[in-house]
C-alpha cells in the first residue's frame, strides 16, 4: 500500500516539474475541494489562505458554468498588474492553484498545468483508494 508520505511526494515532485518548467511561477499548490491545503512550493505567501480561497472561488465558478449551461467546469484565470492565479480541477478532489507573475507566458502556464493535472488527478484517486482501503468496517449492529 502507497503511504501519504511517497503521495504528497509524488504531488510535490510534480510542483517542483511545473515550477522548473514555468520559471515565472512563485508558487504552486495542491488544495482539496473543501480547502485544505494537501502540498505546497511558494514563496512569501499565506498558503493555506489561498487554497482556502482558490476552493471557494472554483465553487462558484463551477456554479456559474452549470447556470449557464456548461458541464465539465475545468479551470479560472486571474489577472491583475501583480500577476495570474491559475486555479485547475484535478480530478474529483484536488485544485492545482499556480501563481505567476505578470511576465507570465500564459499559454505555457496552461500546458503545463494540463500535464500537471494529469498527474494530481492520478495520485489523488490513489490516495482517496488507500485512505478507503484503510477504513475500518462499518460496525454490524
Amino acid at each position: 500500500m502507497t503511504t501519504d508520505t511517497e503521495l504528497r511526494g509524488e504531488l510535490l515532485a510534480e510542483l517542483h516539474r511545473l515550477r522548473r518548467a514555468v520559471p515565472e511561477l512563485t508558487g504552486c499548490l495542491v488544495a482539496s475541494t473543501d480547502g485544505l491545503l494537501i502540498v505546497e512550493d511558494a514563496e512569501s505567501v499565506v498558503v493555506e489562505g489561498v487554497a482556502a480561497l482558490a476552493a471557494a472561488c472554483l465553487g462558484v465558478s463551477q456554479r456559474i458554468a452549470d447556470s449557464a449551461g456548461h458541464e465539465d467546469f475545468q479551470e479560472v484565470l486571474i489577472s491583475s498588474t501583480g500577476g495570474h492565479v491559475a486555479m485547475y480541477m484535478a480530478g474529483h478532489g484536488a485544485v492545482l492553484v499556480l501563481l505567476a507573475g505578470d511576465k507570465a507566458n500564459v499559454a505555457r502556464l496552461h500546458h503545463e498545468a494540463r500535464r500537471a493535472i494529469a498527474v494530481v488527478s492520478r495520485v489523488v484517486a490513489t490516495a482517496a483508494l488507500t485512505f478507503s482501503q484503510a477504513l475500518p468496517e462499518p460496525a454490524r449492529w
